[in-house]
């Protein structure tokens, strides 16, 4: 059965687009002229332009155009703690280490550092009130230039006035603030706990990050939370981590160092994009209406990709986030054109 015009065209500029002939950043040809090249129909080119964005190739700029999106080369973050010092990876010396190490240069104006209220997870995660005051932390974080990451550490107000009255200047502390909290409070910490979701970005993420306002590229929602040695949280840090140009390593044991393949550098071969072919997930999946998604029956990390079109994009690009890819349309809940779901992807049940 031959593919559908539209996919024809699309399939000819994503050669374009992985040749080269169509360079990052580059813009498209106008609609009318896409329409005279391939003597195709208005609703033809954009259903094939629809089917390039799904896949990440592609973005609309209002009042611009259509561009060849530029690809982040990806960072890892190793979140679990160094050997060596205890402190957790992503932040603070540890994370500008790991910034070095994969030959990137890092770069966070000083903090932004406000009073708060407590409420909702931040409450729930430090075990305070509602209500009660914190001291939130908040800086951006660059990598070579690029908005990478937004990291907010919130302390109980309590810590500043037992002494740590240094929380509250809008400066880095260079020492860090556990080592900090450590000498002047006698506060170890003997650990932390990451609880990692994925979701949309908000407004804000969306423009720090540039990221596309449909939501099809989303972020990492990272709560570390810190005990001290009686048990009790004495920090939370949030940081968020916009999917497209952020990977993660958890070690566990003794294990060694990450080491480059096949001789290239450690900059390209730790941040090797995944091929765009991959072997079928083993994944059971079952349908949840009142989303409109499938999830793992074993709550494997899945996330949901709401796209208006027909369309949704390959196995391949969402695997970069998750580990099974689900999908819905905006107005009938159910996936469409099942043809385009890898394997496991299963229909809905039957009403």
């Amino acid at each position: 059965m031959a593919e559908p015009i539209y996919r024809q065209i699309a399939d000819s500029l994503r050669q374009q687009i992985e040749s080269g002939e169509l360079a990052p950043g580059q813009q498209l040809q106008t609609e009318t002229e896409l329409r005279d090249h391939f003597s195709a129909s208005r609703n033809t080119i954009r259903d094939a332009i629809k089917w390039l964005i799904s896949l990440g190739l592609v973005e609309t700029r209002p009042g611009q155009g259509t561009f060849v999106v530029k690809k982040a080369d990806p960072f890892i973050t190793t979140l679990s703690a160094d050997t060596g010092t205890g402190l957790g990876g992503g932040e603070g010396a540890t994370y500008l280490s790991q910034v070095t190490e994969q030959e990137r240069e890092a770069f966070s104006p000083a903090p932004q550092v406000e009073m708060q209220l407590a409420f909702g997870d931040i409450a729930t995660h430090l075990q305070l009130d509602p209500g009660a005051q914190v001291i939130s932390r908040h800086q951006k974080r660059y990598i070579d230039g690029t908005p990478w990451s937004m990291q907010t550490s919130f302390y109980p107000r309590g810590l500043a006035a037992q002494g740590a009255d240094r929380l509250f200047e809008p400066a880095d502390i260079k020492e860090g603030t556990v080592r900090y909290l450590a000498e002047t409070l006698g506060l170890k910490q003997v650990g932390y706990r990451d609880w990692i979701t994925v979701r949309t970005p908000n407004e804000i993420e969306a423009e720090f990050f540039k990221l596309p306002q449909d939501g099809r590229v989303g972020v990492y929602e990272v709560f570390r939370t810190a005990f001290d040695q009686t048990g009790t949280p004495m920090r939370l840090t949030i940081t968020i981590f916009p999917t497209d140009r952020n990977q993660f390593i958890v070690n566990d044991g003794q294990v060694p160092p990450l080491q480059p393949h096949r001789g290239a550098s450690t900059k390209k071969s730790l941040a090797n994009p995944l091929p765009a072919v991959m072997p079928p997930l083993t994944v059971s999946l079952r349908w949840r209406p009142q989303l409109g998604s499938y999830i793992g029956a074993d709550q494997v990390l899945c996330l949901v990709l709401a796209h208006d079109g027909v369309h949704f994009p390959p196995v391949a690009q969402a695997r970069r986030s998750c580990l099974a890819w689900v999908g819905h349309t905006g107005n009938d809940q159910r996936p469409r054109a099942l043809s385009d779901f890898p394997e496991p992807i299963l229909p809905p049940p039957a009403a």
